[in-house]
């Protein structure tokens, strides 16, 4: 079993404002992005109330963060934007394996997130980190200029898909990668949670990614709860 008692336990708070918050999704479709209140919870966040559930052992992503980070393969020097952010779990990964003379785009629809992940990194001396406070349907990186978009646990919640990827593939250097980790969600294996919040299955995230300019290039196996997805830019 993937999730540890007492991840569950810490991660109560975040089902039941989901639960309010977003009583059912919208349909399952290409074209439909995820209902708007999927995302009230991030609208005034305690930063570090949710850094306890992002960051708490029984999280997949958060268990297995070494073994993402070595199959990113990233390089000194690229340039990495980590879409929602949230805490900065991936951003201090990213951080140190770009070094100096890379830059790590730490991106959430929460100033809040932003705000603290920007006061951490001065005070742990990262000047390569930068925060950006986007919209879903505005994101503001610089045009052709990013190695790798990374987007974990984030997918299902845009509410503007095909904007977002319109703007993911502005942003991304010609052969740029985008790397999507989300849950898996299929009947009999994902929990009544994650049917009912998660918008699309993974391949409906394919086709729906290789809408919009893209080509799945490679596919990791070690993750259970989550599928992990690397696309190219065209």
């Amino acid at each position: 079993m993937w999730l540890t008692m007492g991840y569950l336990a810490r991660t109560v708070l975040i089902l039941l404002l989901t639960a309010l918050s977003s009583p059912s999704l919208l349909a399952e479709g290409l074209s439909a992005g995820a209902d708007p209140r999927i995302n009230r919870p991030y609208q005034d966040p305690d930063f570090h109330l949710w850094q306890d559930i992002f960051e708490s052992p029984g999280r997949e992503v958060y268990d297995r963060r070494e073994e993402i980070l070595r199959a990113l393969k990233l390089q000194k020097g690229m340039s990495v934007a980590d879409i929602g952010a949230g805490t900065g779990l991936f951003t201090w990964l990213f951080s140190t394996e770009v070094g100096e003379q890379g830059q790590v785009f730490a991106v959430d629809i929460s100033s809040e997130f932003i705000r603290n992940i920007l006061q951490i990194a001065r005070q742990s001396n990262l000047n390569n980190v930068k925060g950006i406070v986007n919209s879903q349907t505005s994101l503001a990186l610089p045009p052709d200029t990013i190695d790798v978009v990374f987007v974990c646990d984030t997918y299902h919640h845009f509410e503007e898909p095909h904007m977002m990827l319109k703007l993911f593939h502005q942003s991304l250097k010609p052969g740029g990668r985008l790397v999507i980790i989300d849950y898996r969600k299929k009947p009999g294996f994902s929990s009544n949670w994650v049917m009912d919040h998660v918008r699309l299955d993974r391949k409906g995230v394919i086709a729906e990614i290789e809408q919009s300019g893209f080509r799945l290039s490679g596919e990791e196996s070690f993750l259970r709860a989550n599928y992990f997805l690397t696309f190219t830019k065209d």
